[in-house]
């Protein structure tokens, strides 16, 4: 693959990987390259230190905004995949488990298929922490109500560990972390306890936390030291 193709991977334009090539900001097998037509393999080339794509694997941190489901492809809706370049959409990525369209926050997406799904998975017990604001005031009563397990109408969940933020008559916010995530669940639970979500953001998944330096709809690789403890939250 050109050099100026595979630094075009990591997000960048044509003309911005060219700049960054006569820069001297791109490395290949640890020396700076500046011919952007040199032929390479992708995975020994880095940008700024940071490398361009994954040999193997790969695992990008996404700040999802509202609007946009959650999947690979949708007929009427942006999806998560629509907001990546067209080099990393042909890539095969996922997303690990679902936001609904008016949730926003953390997607993790990844090739990654075994790490998906124990990420997935309650066996794994990979803690999702999501910050919620709802109508009324919460109090201790919700809280012990989470901590028992919340019943719905087709199941109880597991529980839950609700932390109040802030409580007031017009609205409460907290955050709430747990290890399973059923068709709706944290709006459902929300609900049942007679406080209606107003508005939910998913901020952690297991040991992996969204980066605050993402705006909605912006992304990034994840760094080697975040998919050595994804993986090792997995066992894997």
């Amino acid at each position: 693959m050109r050099l100026d193709k595979a630094v075009a991977l990591t997000g960048l334009t044509r003309s911005e990987a060219r700049k960054a090539i006569a820069a001297g900001r791109v490395q290949v097998d640890g020396r700076p390259v500046r011919d952007g037509s040199m032929q390479v393999d992708p995975g020994q080339v880095r940008v700024d230190g940071v490398q361009a794509v994954d040999a193997g694997e790969v695992y990008i941190m996404l700040h999802k905004p509202a609007g946009v489901v959650t999947a690979t492809e949708d007929r009427r809706l942006p999806t998560v995949v629509d907001l990546l370049p067209p080099a990393m959409r042909r890539r095969g990525l996922g997303p690990v488990g679902r936001l609904d369209r008016d949730v926003t926050g953390l997607v993790l997406l990844t090739t990654d298929g075994q790490l998906a799904h124990r990420l997935i998975s309650p066996r794994w017990k990979a803690e999702k922490l999501y910050r919620a604001r709802c109508e009324g005031r919460l109090t201790e009563v919700e809280v012990e109500a989470f901590a028992r397990g919340v019943m719905l109408s087709d199941f109880t969940s597991l529980p839950a560990r609700l932390t109040l933020l802030e409580a007031g008559d017009d609205g409460s916010t907290a955050d709430v972390a747990l290890t399973e995530g059923k068709f709706h669940q944290v709006k459902r639970m929300f609900a049942a306890v007679g406080h209606p979500l107003i508005a939910l953001e998913r901020l952690r998944i297991g040991p992996l936390a969204l980066d605050p330096a993402l705006g909605p709809g912006q992304w990034r690789h994840l760094t080697g030291d975040e998919v050595s403890a994804l993986r090792e939250q997995c066992r894997l």
